[in-house]
C-alpha cells in the first residue's frame, strides 16, 4: 500500500499526475494513408489543450499508418505529446521489446498496454493473433526494462527506456464482494496509470471508485475516466450497444434526441461531465476519445474553459 512513486521523466502527463493535477487526454487513430501531414492536420487543434494524446495501435484490428510514424510528427510539429499504445494482438514478445525500446528513440514519454480488439472484428480476420503476454505481462515487460534495465531473459539495457506506464480499465457497478482482481495485476506488475473506458454515469463511477478506494487503488493508480462529446443520440446508442463496456444513461440519450442542436448539446454533456468529475474524489483526469473527433475534442475544452 502507500503512495505512487513516479518515474522520473518530462513527460506532462507524468508531471500533471505526480502534481496532484488534473489530467487530459484526447486520443487519434492513424489514417489509412502513407502521408504523416494528415496526422498532423488531425491532432493540430488539440495543441494547447491535452496533455497528451494517444495514438492508437491497430483500433478495431485494422491497419493503418505507422503508430510510430504518427506519434514522431504529431509531437515534432504540433509539440503534443504522445500516449503510444502498444497491443500484444500484433507483435510477438522480442517485436514487442524491440519497440519498447524504440519509444524512447522517438522521444515518446508515455506508453499504454493493450490486449487489442479481436481479430474477427477487423476487415483482416485471417491474420493471426500472437498474445505471447497479456496486457499484465506487457506492463511486467516495459516495468522490467524501464526499472531493472534488462529484458525477461536477463540481458542489460543501457541505457534503459524510461517512460511513464499506462493501462485499460473498464468501470463498472460493483456488486457486493466485488473485487479488482484485473486492475491490481496490472498495478503490481508496475502500471503508472489508467485510462478507461466510456462511462458517462457520475453515480456509477462514484460507487467504482469507492470500492476501489477500499484496496487503495486511485492513491496509487491514477484514473483517467473515458468520455466523449457526444454528436447524436445515435451515435450514443451505437457506442452502447456496440463498444463493450460503454455505460451510458438512458437520460442522456433522451437529452440528445430532444435537443435543437444534439452535437452542441453532446458538448455541454461533455463538460459537465468533466467539472463533476474534477470534484470526484479518486479520479484523476478525462480521456476523451471518438472516431475523428478531435476537433469537437478541441472545441469542447474550449467551451469549458478547461486549463491545462
Amino acid at each position: 500500500m502507500g503512495t505512487k512513486r513516479y518515474p522520473e521523466t518530462t513527460g506532462r502527463l507524468a508531471e500533471v499526475l505526480a502534481a496532484g493535477g488534473f489530467a487530459i487526454t484526447a486520443e487519434t487513430t492513424p489514417p489509412l494513408s502513407a502521408d504523416s501531414g494528415l496526422v498532423v492536420a488531425r491532432t493540430a487543434p488539440l495543441a494547447g489543450l491535452v496533455h497528451a494524446v494517444n495514438v492508437t495501435d491497430g483500433a478495431g484490428a485494422r491497419a493503418h499508418l505507422s503508430s510510430f510514424a504518427a506519434a514522431h510528427f504529431m509531437q515534432v510539429e504540433q509539440g503534443l505529446q504522445a500516449v503510444m499504445q502498444f497491443t500484444t494482438r500484433d507483435r510477438n514478445l522480442l517485436a514487442l521489446e524491440r519497440d519498447l525500446l524504440g519509444v524512447a528513440g522517438f522521444a515518446i514519454p508515455n506508453v499504454l498496454c493493450l490486449s487489442g480488439d479481436p481479430l474477427s472484428k477487423g476487415d483482416e480476420p485471417d491474420a493471426t493473433a500472437v498474445n505471447d503476454v497479456d496486457s499484465a505481462g506487457l506492463v511486467a515487460v516495459a516495468a522490467g526494462m524501464r526499472e531493472q534495465g534488462a529484458l525477461p531473459s536477463g540481458r542489460k539495457i543501457n541505457p534503459p527506456p524510461n517512460y511513464f506506464i499506462g493501462v485499460a480499465d473498464m468501470p463498472i457497478d460493483p456488486e457486493d464482494g466485488w473485487e479488482p482482481h484485473g486492475l491490481l495485476k496490472k498495478l503490481a506488475a508496475g502500471a503508472d496509470f489508467a485510462q478507461t473506458q466510456f462511462c458517462f454515469d457520475v453515480e456509477v463511477l462514484a460507487r467504482y471508485v469507492a470500492r476501489l478506494q477500499d484496496f487503495d487503488i486511485p492513491d496509487r493508480l491514477p484514473l483517467l475516466i473515458g468520455l466523449s462529446p457526444l454528436a447524436s443520440a445515435r451515435q450514443a446508442l451505437w457506442m452502447r450497444e456496440n463498444l463493450f463496456g460503454t455505460i451510458i444513461p438512458d437520460a442522456l440519450i433522451a437529452r440528445l434526441d430532444g435537443a435543437a442542436d444534439p452535437a452542441f448539446e453532446g458538448r455541454r454533456i461533455c463538460i459537465e461531465l468533466i467539472q463533476a468529475l474534477q470534484e470526484m474524489p479518486g479520479i484523476a483526469g478525462v480521456h476523451l476519445m471518438g472516431h475523428a473527433a478531435e476537433a469537437r475534442i478541441a472545441e469542447t475544452l474550449r467551451e469549458g474553459g478547461f486549463e491545462i
